[in-house]
């Protein structure tokens, strides 16, 4: 099994900042991909940003210049440092990993998804 964690949500003001950390434990082979998704109240999940095993970042358009994702690889553990946030940045954030871990006995590949932290930013 495969545990994902997130922690550092909050309330905070508009131009304000957050750091989102996420960690990943349990039987893990190889951690592929760590990411960070969200989803505001009436829409769907959408990805905010994204960091592979070589470092390569990839974010949604609206945080570019705002937020930064980063690694730990002997923690298992990624982060997000948000900043300059906006009212449209509220919404439940969601650690995404993907990894080869055990499940039932084998090996798998599989999308690992925390329970979520809630950020509100308040105009």
């Amino acid at each position: 099994q495969v545990q994902v964690v997130e922690s550092g949500g909050g309330l905070v003001q508009v131009g304000g900042s957050l750091r989102l950390a996420c960690a990943a434990s349990g039987s893990i082979f190889v951690i592929r991909r760590m990411g960070w998704f969200r989803q505001a109240p009436g829409k769907q999940r959408e990805l905010v940003a994204t960091i592979s095993t070589t470092e390569s970042t990839n974010y949604t358009d609206s945080v570019k210049g705002r937020f930064t994702i980063s690694r730990d690889r002997a923690k298992n553990t990624v982060y997000l440092q948000m900043n300059s946030l906006k009212p449209e940045d509220t919404g439940v954030y969601y650690c995404n990993v993907r990894a080869v871990g055990r499940d039932g006995g084998q090996w798998i590949s599989n999308d690992y998804w925390g329970q979520g932290t809630q950020v509100t930013v308040s105009s």
